[in-house]
C-alpha cells in the first residue's frame, strides 16, 4: 500500500505530492472536481486547504483521494527536479 509524505496544493488544481517510498510528482485534480462531491475544490482558497488524511489527502468537508489512487496517477519527477516549499503539509 501507498502513503503520501508530503502534499503541497498548486494552481489549475494540480498537487504535488510524495510518497513514502520516494517517488515525487504531480497529480491532476481537475477530473475529479466534475462530481458534485468535489465541486467545492473548484475554489482555489479551498482547494489549498488539502491536508494528509490517513494515507492520503483531504479536505476540511470531508473530500479525500486515496494514495493507490494517487500513485496510480503521478506524474512522476525526479527528485532534484521537485521541491516543495517551505511550509508542505507533511507528517513525520
Amino acid at each position: 500500500m501507498h502513503k503520501i509524505i508530503h502534499a503541497q496544493p498548486l494552481p489549475d488544481g494540480y498537487l504535488l505530492v510524495e510518497l513514502a517510498d520516494g517517488r515525487r510528482g504531480y497529480f491532476d485534480v481537475k477530473p475529479y472536481m466534475t462530481s458534485a462531491f468535489f465541486a467545492a475544490l473548484q475554489q482555489d482558497a479551498y482547494f489549498r486547504q488539502v491536508r494528509l488524511f490517513f494515507a492520503g489527502v483531504g479536505w476540511p468537508e470531508g473530500q479525500d483521494l486515496g494514495p493507490d489512487t494517487i500513485a496510480a496517477g503521478l506524474q512522476t519527477l525526479e527528485p532534484a527536479t521537485c521541491r516543495f516549499s517551505e511550509n508542505p503539509t507533511q507528517i513525520a
